[in-house]
């Protein structure tokens, strides 16, 4: 019996001390806004198995995201390419004007859309 309820004691003590957090961050930098302490792994998704499974997540919610996208702008073909610099995505821009879902800080984007003085350094929401 003592050995049923032994869990239960270590748990309301664990409870007790700060939980450990350490983010594992896939590439060579660490953002400099992370909120946690942090790492940086280089090939980390092929590594690390908590970093591939983040991964896949992200690429499915990313997936996902674009077919949505694609029902708002079917223009741009994001159901076909998922946002990547395709070169239909780019023919696409030629011909239509960046959504807010473009990423000016990209530099293809940064450069066609923007002066060299009114380059952002990081993303924005739409175009000026």
């Amino acid at each position: 019996l003592l050995r049923k309820f032994e869990p239960v004691g270590q748990k309301r003590n664990e409870a007790k001390a700060p939980p450990r957090v350490l983010a594992l961050v896939d590439g060579n930098r660490v953002p400099p806004d992370m909120q946690v302490p942090a790492i940086s792994i280089v090939k980390g998704d092929s590594l690390v198995l908590s970093i591939a499974a983040a991964s896949i997540v992200a690429k499915v919610t990313r997936d996902r995201i674009m077919l949505e996208a694609d029902a708002l702008y079917p223009e741009f073909g994001f159901a076909k390419h998922k946002g990547y610099p395709t070169k239909a995505h780019f023919e696409a821009l030629k011909k239509h004007t960046p959504t807010a879902l473009h990423r000016l800080s990209f530099a293809p984007m940064r450069e066609k859309y923007f002066k060299p003085e009114e380059q952002p350094e990081e993303a924005i929401d739409s175009p000026k």
